[in-house]
């Protein structure tokens, strides 16, 4: 059961991201980073309707992770570029080519490996003052470096940066509403005291802004693989080193465990060259790239 509901969850997520994306890409490239992106988009109709398709899928993948550990939902999250492409095949009417029946395969076939050689389960919740919660800052300071290199790069690599560092903070998301979920079952009060819940806020908007500016920057084939195959990685990750979970760790586990990653990151990038990504680039506006620092 918690296999389809994590796939319900990439469905929704997959979705609102080809929506939010086509908004994005319409807007000024000065509004990358600011806030202001943001309150120009929320007048769009088509990104409301992104929003509330990731609203959704969040208010799914929470249902998902207060029932099961990150490592194994978070694989079956990287599945949601798979609805993207579905959805973009059947706005346009084109078949899929063969490369893109191989990432397909690869996607769906490296999570399928990954969860059963890993066989992930176990793990336990720290307790809020746990010196392992500090592996969050990492990844954000990880997350942050890549900004800052991406603002001073072409545009193209500017929104694959962005776009990966939104992707973490994605990954940051998870474990802390997995966290939330975790002080939600010890009781209302425990819940509210904890500081989980309001970091995860800000989190969220970040990783929103990021994500936004990043399909603002580039069209979906630069701008989505990099979040979409970041995310369950920091994940499983997190997963492991905060809450304690557990794969195989036999030779043979591990093995299959790593090339089913490596599977699901290649067909994620191999997808992300289908042209059916790059179509909201062909309907827009041509648009000029500023000078890498101008803004």
């Amino acid at each position: 059961m918690i296999f389809l509901i994590a796939l319900v969850s990439a469905c929704l997520l997959g979705l609102g991201f080809v929506a939010q994306q086509h908004a994005a890409y319409r807007e000024p490239l000065g509004e990358i980073l600011h806030p202001r992106l943001l309150m120009h988009l929320i007048r769009s109709r088509l990104w409301l309707t992104g929003i509330g398709l990731m609203f959704a899928g969040q208010v799914v993948t929470a249902v998902a992770l207060y029932q099961a550990d990150l490592t194994k939902v978070g694989p079956l999250l990287a599945t949601s570029l798979l609805f993207a492409l579905a959805a973009a095949h059947v706005v346009y009417q084109e078949h899929l080519s063969r490369m893109e029946w191989l990432g397909a395969a690869l996607v769906s076939g490296g999570v399928a490996l990954f969860l059963v050689f890993g066989q992930p389960q176990g793990g336990s919740s720290p307790g809020p003052d746990s010196a392992r919660w500090l592996a969050l800052l990492l990844v954000v300071a990880v997350a942050a470096v890549l900004v800052a290199v991406g603002l001073r790069r072409p545009l193209q690599v500017e929104a694959s940066l962005l776009a990966g560092a939104a992707g973490m903070l994605y990954g940051v998301q998870d474990v802390l509403t997995r966290g939330s979920l975790l002080r939600l079952r010890e009781g209302a009060d425990v819940f509210a005291a904890s500081w989980q819940p309001y970091v995860l806020v800000g989190v969220a908007l970040v990783g929103l802004l990021l994500g936004q500016s990043a399909f603002d920057a580039a069209p979906l084939r630069i701008s989505l693989p990099a979040a979409t195959a970041t995310e369950p990685i920091v994940g499983i990750v997190l997963g492991i080193v905060i809450f304690s979970e557990q794969v195989r760790v036999t030779s043979g586990a591990l093995a299959g465990e790593v090339i089913g990653l490596i599977a699901m990151v290649t067909g994620i990038f191999i997808l992300g060259r289908s042209p059916f990504l790059a179509k909201s680039e062909q309907a827009a506006p041509p648009r000029s790239e500023p000078h890498p620092g101008t803004r």
